[in-house]
């Protein structure tokens, strides 16, 4: 349940390249030139624009890649969504606690969005494949950054997930 000004949270099953949204969340390695999981395909269903864009941005402020926990918005090329924000999640330690820029993934992605005048988000869970984030702390983490960012466009947050064990472990933290 939400409150006045803040966005309805929704649990998806499903495949977040075809999310019709204002804006879905790719979680991008450094580079911003694809990868694989969640990357991968959104750069293959999103077309040569994305990555065309990507370009360009790596050629003028990105030059270094894009830093861990910060996000930077692209044309969504041919996917439903009308903006990609890229944004690029820590890999898990087990001797560091890096859940501050998993969080940081989450509130720079929502910042991105509020000024694209956002209205609908969907984001994956984000560091929980390749970058091996445990899936019940980066959903607990996930939740808990969303409910807190202070007010803005976004009415509509969709936590997009890939299975059964993910659809679970975001609905603990949803309930």
């Amino acid at each position: 349940m939400s409150t006045p000004g803040t966005p309805r949270l929704v649990l998806v099953q499903g495949d977040i390249t075809e999310q019709d949204v204002d804006a879905v969340v790719n979680a991008a390695n450094s580079s911003l030139l694809g990868g694989g999981g969640v990357d991968g395909a959104i750069h293959r269903r999103g077309g040569p624009e994305i990555l065309a864009e990507c370009r360009r941005l790596r050629a003028s402020h990105y030059g270094a890649g894009l830093a861990v926990g910060r996000a930077v918005a692209t044309t969504a090329g041919r996917l439903p969504a009308r903006h990609v924000i890229h944004t690029v999640g820590p890999r898990w330690s087990a001797t560091e606690d890096r859940s501050d820029l998993l969080a940081s993934c989450y509130r720079e992605s929502l910042k991105i969005a509020d000024q694209l005048q956002a209205r609908s988000v969907a984001f994956p869970a984000i560091s929980t494949g390749i970058y091996r984030w445990p899936l019940e702390d980066g959903a607990r983490i996930a939740v808990r950054t969303v409910r807190a960012a202070p007010p803005g466009s976004v009415r509509e947050v969709r936590f997009v997930v890939f299975d059964e064990r993910a659809r679970a472990a975001f609905a603990t933290y949803l309930d």
